[in-house]
């Protein structure tokens, strides 16, 4: 992975968790053949892990396919949550976790 290809390292991105994709404000150009174009995505793996799906895959620049970025993301449900977690060099880090109720508990207003 190479830190000179991104502006921030691990921005923090919040709740904003991709499953694909790249977060190309982030890419100021690849460091070893001085170009900023696209980056490709390869290497995708998907699979299960105790409950847990993760997705992972490799930012890679367009024009030398030198290794920008590992991307992890991760999904699961706990309890009444589904959970998603992302850690990426060029995309960021960011969890969020969503109610799978019709109302999520932790938004109700108590009424005393």
């Amino acid at each position: 992975m190479c830190g000179g290809c991104v502006g921030t390292e691990y921005p923090e991105r919040g709740t904003t968790c991709l499953e694909g994709g790249s977060f190309l404000l982030n890419f100021v150009g690849c460091a070893q053949c001085g170009r900023r174009d696209f980056v490709l995505v390869d290497n995708r793996a998907e699979g299960l892990d105790g409950g847990e799906e993760i997705v992972t895959y490799d930012h890679l620049c367009k024009n030398c396919h030198h290794l920008i970025a590992r991307h992890e993301y991760t999904f699961s449900v706990v309890d009444d949550y589904q959970e998603y977690t992302m850690l990426c060099l060029l995309c960021g880090r960011a969890e969020d976790s969503i109610s799978i109720l019709p109302d999520d508990p932790r938004q109700m207003t108590p009424l005393f």
